[in-house]
């Protein structure tokens, strides 16, 4: 007698996360508003008519942009945005409650050392040709601009940056955008300095020396190099 083969179970579906679908769709009602900081937005019962959800659901929206500090309520007055919110952060920006910009760059490096370090040394093992031809391209941009005017923020921004697109992993990207604002403070002459973070010059280059040859360990050396310069001058430049 031929016995009957066991099927496996058919695993039932994820419920929808309806807070994620809820907050996906005002994060693209303000992108298409145009709300900028500052404005206030619909009232709850608007939203719970047109995104068909309850008040716990809207209530819970907006704890999470509360708690990413997007957003704030006012008694008696409504929901008023506090940072600029776009589809093309992917999910929001982070921010610090601090206002010592002392603090805000110390806590800022000590998440960039972790994405930075792990960037350069996933370049380095997934770089194309065509990765070092545009890594090399920003970095000669960011190399004459330095020795025209001394500083070079916004070219050295896109030398990290194509390092980023290098590791051919989207999340590196994306993270950056979620911290851009603390993030670019690094590259805006932090403490009216223009000599910030200048002794890390020369590592750019050994930095994109060890990425073009593969050597993951030489990478996450000299980006450490660079960010420990840039912590030091940082506390230096602070007192």
């Amino acid at each position: 007698m031929k016995l009957k083969q066991e099927r496996p179970p058919i695993a039932p579906l994820p419920p929808i996360d309806r807070v994620a679908q809820v907050t996906s769709a005002l994060s693209d009602y303000i992108d298409r508003a145009s709300l900028k900081t500052g404005d206030r937005l619909p009232a709850e019962r608007e939203l719970m008519a047109a995104l068909a959800v309850g008040r716990s659901t809207i209530r819970e929206m907006i704890r999470h942009f509360q708690a990413l500090g997007v957003m704030e309520t006012r008694k008696g007055s409504g929901t008023y945005l506090l940072k600029p919110v776009t589809t093309a952060t992917i999910h929001m920006p982070l921010s610090l409650e601090t206002v010592n910009l002392r603090d805000i760059l110390l806590q800022t490096l000590e998440v960039r050392r972790g994405i930075e370090v792990e960037a350069s040394m996933v370049a380095a093992r997934r770089r194309t040709a065509e990765d070092v031809v545009n890594i090399e391209q920003k970095l000669n941009e960011m190399e004459r601009v330095h020795i025209e005017k001394g500083t070079s923020g916004r070219q050295d921004l896109e030398f990290h940056l194509a390092i980023y697109d290098a590791t051919h992993n989207p999340l590196f990207r994306q993270l950056l955008e979620q911290m851009r604002e603390a993030f670019e403070q690094f590259w805006d002459q932090p403490f009216d300095r223009p000599d910030f973070a200048r002794r890390s010059f020369p590592f750019h280059r050994t930095l994109f020396n060890a990425i073009a040859a593969q050597d993951t360990e030489a990478a996450r050396r000299e980006t450490l190099k660079i960010l420990d310069i840039v912590e030091e001058d940082i506390k230096e430049m602070s007192k």
